[in-house]
């Protein structure tokens, strides 16, 4: 049985959640998320608390979903309750990157400006001109659209231009050498 799935998750004030059938729901000031559970899972609300636990015996797969559940409705708590957040730098003379509603749009070396379309329930702001900052509720959805902007021009390993995570440590290589000869 998983260690982390028997731990409890406590539900936070202004967040409610509500388990009908096989879906889980919870609500809370940043939104309202969803998530199928899978038959070996089942999962319930005593005290303020949510309990993920599994039915009947189980086995190696079971407590493997066990651990897995009990994770996502954690991130899903969290996510209503204070949101998720990713932070991208960009690295490069004349690379910037501008937000105009929901739409994002990157200037980073191409002939043409690169637009992204901010899916409903994430928010994109640039507080600098070279820092992105994607937030929502929604964790694989955060995570996912800061994924999809990195891949339009990830760090390069020679001058370390494009756009990385914060904090995302880029290995260098050194250039050619030249070696006089004769």
């Amino acid at each position: 049985m998983s260690r982390i799935g028997k731990k409890p998750i406590t539900l936070p004030s202004g967040v409610e959640a509500q388990v009908k059938g096989s879906t889980v729901q919870v609500k809370g000031p940043k939104g309202e998320l969803t998530q199928e559970v899978r038959s070996e899972v089942s999962v319930q609300i005593e005290d303020g608390q949510v309990v993920v636990a599994l039915k009947g015996g189980g086995g190696r797969k079971a407590g493997a979903f066990h651990g897995l559940y009990r994770a996502l409705v954690a991130n899903m708590v969290h996510g209503v309750s204070t949101g998720f957040q990713v932070n991208l730098e960009i690295h490069g003379t004349g690379y910037n990157a501008k937000c105009e509603g929901k739409k994002l749009t990157l200037q980073i070396g191409f002939c043409h400006p690169v637009e992204f379309e901010v899916e409903p329930g994430l928010e994109v702001k640039t507080p600098a001109a070279t820092r992105i900052e994607v937030h929502g509720a929604d964790k694989q959805r955060v995570g996912q659209l800061a994924a999809n902007i990195r891949r339009v021009r990830p760090p390069e390993p020679y001058n370390g231009k494009g756009i990385r995570y914060e904090g995302e440590a880029v290995r260098r290589k050194a250039g050619k050498s030249f070696v006089g000869g004769g």
